[in-house]
């Protein structure tokens, strides 16, 4: 029986700008396994500083890709759903959920960025990807995403209490949560972090990273792909969380050092064989 593993990719595809599809496909192929995308929409560009984009909505096919894989009795891995353009899409990710009971199910609630909803998050959505959520074995918001799915003000600071109490919040269905780029506080002073806690051992974990004072798109899918992908090759959170953050923060140091434009996203591609390497990793510590 082949041990190679396939990951269901619910996610857009945007032709330029390195985000959704585009980077979660070599970044998860680059750690040895088969991505299979299942499109939710193709866009021209992503929507991070663009417009006019041009847009193609693929909710039937969503639906369609499951009944095929049905009939031919494919079963994946792990199942990894993104950004969502309607609350009907929805019903066809949970389709997907269910249908494939003994995979891994992650799911990066795509709702909101510095401190506020995306355009296309209608309370609709809002609520419909709660209930994503809570069908999730692993779960990867962002703080904005985090206060939303709270009902929580995002904070400018978070002290390491706050951050345990938060995580344990989120875990009442998901395994494991993983909050991404908290600005945390404590006896050794402000950092940015990546935080994660997993409810069956009841451990929590951070691992810091240093900020560089530009934005780019698509680093939160980098993360959550690697994280996504070292979890399922059966790594620790600690170490998958490391392994994420390590790999987002070199692309993006890559990025910054050449000047590029921050539509375009990170230079992933000349990182790539950093995550090949098998790197044992241990600047995890104790949240």
């Amino acid at each position: 029986m082949s041990q190679h593993k396939k990951i269901a990719a619910i996610h857009d595809l945007s032709g330029f700008g390195r985000c959704s599809l585009s980077v979660i496909i070599p970044v998860i192929s680059a750690m040895g396994i088969q991505v299979c995308p299942v499109p939710t929409a193709v866009l021209s560009t992503h929507t991070g500083g663009f417009t006019d984009m041009a847009l193609e909505d693929l909710t039937e096919h969503i639906s369609d890709c499951y009944e095929h894989y049905k009939k031919l009795g494919l079963q994946f891995d792990a199942i990894y759903s993104g950004f969502m353009t309607s609350p009907k899409q929805v019903d066809s990710c949970l389709k997907f959920l269910y249908g494939n009971p003994d995979a891994l199910k992650v799911v990066d609630p795509v709702l909101g960025d510095n401190g506020k909803p995306y355009s296309t998050c209608t309370p609709e959505l809002m609520r419909r990807m709660k209930e994503l959520v809570e069908e999730a074995d692993v779960i990867t918001p962002n703080l904005t995403e985090t206060c939303m799915l709270l009902g929580e003000e995002c904070p400018p600071m978070m002290s390491v209490s706050q951050a345990r109490s938060w995580l344990a919040r989120l875990s009442d269905k998901p395994r494991i949560v993983v909050i991404k780029g908290v600005p945390l506080i404590d006896d050794e002073g402000q950092k940015l972090s990546n935080i994660g806690f997993d409810r069956e051992s009841g451990s929590f974990w951070r691992i810091d990273w240093d900020h560089i004072p530009m934005h780019y798109p698509g680093t939160g899918d980098i993360f959550t792909s690697v994280l996504t992908a070292s979890l399922l090759k059966g790594e620790s959170l600690p170490i998958a969380l490391n392994r994420a953050t390590t790999f987002t923060e070199i692309a993006v140091k890559t990025t910054y050092s050449y000047g590029t434009e921050s539509r375009q996203g990170v230079l992933f591609e000349d990182c790539l064989s950093w995550l090949m390497t098998n790197t044992v990793l241990s600047d995890y510590k104790r949240l």
